[in-house]
């Protein structure tokens, strides 16, 4: 596991579920070849004490030969004692083999997942990646524990029938018939209870993914007064797959009931026959115990083919799930150089060598490697996207207000390149430069970033080391002082995950506080104030703009008091720029435009209660409230763009 830990998980084969348990057999075929040896010898072992036992009887119990009866015994002894070693030999080699199995698939599928970054819930539900986590890995492991006994299965077969011709062909036939018959009457169950437990897996992710959403929108649901609506849907959907649960268990238990009673059944025909035949002359005594012996270590290689057969089904079931996971694209397949499963194969190394993501935030997407098309700009460069007409100048405070947030937050993306577009920096195109060229310049703070569980510094530092002066300008800048003298340590106060021990404004702050830490040349921010009131929105602009001043910044944005202090404006409709100005140019020259910002402003239509420059009439409170009256904006983007 050290030596497989080093070199990485390797490249899964996602061509189909099949070959996926496949590759997980070829990459530890030593130890598999280790383990199929042990079982083939413990099984063919267990073939042996029978043996041992019919020559004891009938050469050792004669009258005047016991050293010949102690000589068998010995030898039984030593069997037993052989038998017992491969055993424990066996069975942990296949121990291992699962652990292998199981680290193999998680660190793939983390690997992946980071690949994946923004568009990771927009591809697939949230109950869906907790069920592949939870439950599939697991599945898929316990398949391979087949590779052991299976093909020692096989081989104690052969033994037992050639045991048995040199005792009866009759007996022997009926032992070659027999086995392959109890694995036809079991057959059709199996492929029944593939098609059951891909429909159960189907709902249960769906009954996560609906649990998941009850749990986060809680308290708007509550709001709303639509916890009750979402709650009877969960229930139905509980029931419908409870209901499912019990047809997979039906399936399930004739499975296992004739994984036992088939081979007793089978025991108890041949033991009958031998027991006639030796009635009549036919074997002798010491023959008769062998071959109820032999049946009875039969019972043993039966069980596994018919669990092995169990065990398979529902791995290729889960194997299907994890195959698929391991397809999906991120949004900007740019870079990706190769397939899923390369690109999956090669982070996973990275992460393997201690490459993981820090305590405070993970990256949206994990830097890639890139085109080798042209590089960035070495100067600061005017970034445009042609798709809206936004240009961003650099060293200007510019502000993006749409209607439609998403229609803004749209242009971020475009100019973060966490969206596929024709967007140019200077003279190159975007998805022309090599990502973790972008990735180390250009920031998107995005305003739903996740927030991981650790000490307030490690949120808001990220993973670099920063100084107590360089915390202390961003935490001023982002008006968040007041949060830190809130926390019984300060700087040292343990956050919860997602921040769960925090108001949504503190949230925001904290976000935009570990931007401002990151100090990227180009800053892209998605409604970094949404969430706060009005004082402590313009002292959080009037600071943004002296903090970033000589940088490039762009905001999405509605507020009158953000909009205001921003060099320039543009202002989107239909995802275009229908103009651009300053705050008050738009405000005197365009109707649409007074009409988006009046609905952030005060009541009385003013908004003569700003904050001065220092803002240090900034009240701090926080406001329970979307883009300042405006819709809600774009689904939340559950990880992180700013320490990428």
């Amino acid at each position: 596991m050290r030596n497989g830990a080093a070199r990485g998980p390797g490249f899964p084969d996602l061509r189909s579920a099949g070959r996926y348990v496949w590759w997980l057999v070829v990459s530890q075929r030593g130890r598999v070849a280790a383990g199929a040896t042990y079982g083939s010898l413990w099984m063919v072992g267990l073939m042996l004490p029978p043996y041992v036992l019919s020559r004891a009887i009938d050469e050792g119990l004669v009258p005047g030969r016991m050293p010949v009866l102690l000589g068998w015994v010995a030898v039984l002894l030593g069997v037993g004692v052989a038998n017992a070693w491969l055993a424990v030999m066996r069975h942990r080699t296949m121990t291992r083999i699962r652990m292998d199995a199981t680290f193999r698939t998680v660190r793939v599928l983390v690997a992946h997942t980071l690949r994946l970054g923004a568009a990771l819930p927009h591809k697939v539900t949230a109950g869906e990646v907790v069920m592949i986590g939870i439950g599939d890995v697991g599945v898929i492991s316990q398949t391979l524990t087949m590779t052991g006994p299976g093909v020692g299965g096989v081989l104690a077969y052969g033994v037992v029938a050639v045991l048995l011709l040199t005792v009866s062909p009759l007996l022997a036939g009926v032992v070659l018939l027999g086995v392959p018959l109890l694995a036809l009457l079991v057959g059709p169950l199996l492929g029944r209870l593939q098609g059951a437990e891909s429909r159960y897996r189907k709902r249960q992710s769906g009954l996560a993914a609906r649990l998941t959403d009850l749990v986060g929108g809680l308290r708007v649901l509550n709001g709303l007064g639509g916890k009750d609506v979402f709650a009877e849907r969960h229930r139905r959907e509980a029931r419908e797959l409870r209901d499912e649960g019990y047809r997979v268990g039906a399936v399930t238990s004739w499975v296992q009931a004739l994984g036992v009673g088939l081979p007793t059944l089978f025991l108890a025909a041949v033991t009958w026959l031998a027991a006639r035949m030796a009635a009549q002359g036919t074997i002798t005594v010491g023959e008769l115990v062998a071959v109820y012996g032999y049946a009875a270590a039969l019972v043993v290689p039966v069980s596994f083919f018919i669990e092995g057969g169990y065990d398979l089904t529902r791995g290729l079931v889960a194997a299907r799930r994890v195959v698929r996971f391991l397809r999906l694209e991120p949004d900007d397949a740019e870079g990706s150089g190769g397939t899923a499963g390369d690109a999956a194969g090669r982070t996973a190394g990275s992460v393997a060598a201690g490459d993981a993501p820090d305590t405070g935030s993970v990256a949206r997407d994990a830097p890639d490697a890139g085109s080798a098309a042209g590089d960035a700009p070495e100067a600061a460069s005017v970034l445009r996207d042609p798709a809206s007409g936004v240009e961003v100048v650099p060293g200007l405070l510019t502000a993006v207000a749409a209607a439609r947030p998403g229609e803004s937050a749209a242009v971020v993306d475009r100019l973060g390149r966490f969206a596929d577009s024709a967007a140019t920096w200077g003279a190159v195109r975007l998805d022309q430069i090599p990502l973790p060229q972008v990735r180390d310049r250009i920031l998107v703070a995005d305003n739903e970033a996740d927030l991981f569980a650790g000490t307030l510094r490690e949120v808001v530092a990220g993973r670099r080391d920063r100084t107590e002066e360089a915390i202390g300008r961003a935490v001023r800048t982002a008006l968040a002082e007041d949060i830190v003298r809130g926390l019984p340590d300060g700087l040292d106060s343990a956050v919860e995950a997602q921040g769960r021990n925090l108001s949504g404004g503190q949230r925001q702050r904290l976000r935009l506080v570990r931007a401002l830490l990151a100090d990227p040349e180009v800053l892209l921010a998605v409604e970094p104030t949404s969430a706060v009131d009005a004082h402590t929105e313009a002292g959080i602009a009037a600071r943004l703009h002296r903090a970033r001043a000589g940088r490039t910044t762009v905001v999405t944005s509605t507020s009158p008091l953000l909009l205001d202090r921003a060099d320039r404006v543009y202002f989107l409709v239909g995802g275009r720029v229908a103009a651009v100005g300053s705050h008050r140019q738009l405000l005197a020259e365009q109707p649409g435009y007074r009409r988006l910002v009046a609905r952030g402003e005060d009541k009385d239509g003013t908004d003569e209660d700003r904050t001065d420059e220092d803002g240090t009439n900034g009240s701090g409170t926080d406001l329970p409230r979307t883009d300042n009256g405006t819709a809600p904006r774009r689904p939340e983007a559950p990880v992180t763009k700013e320490d990428v």
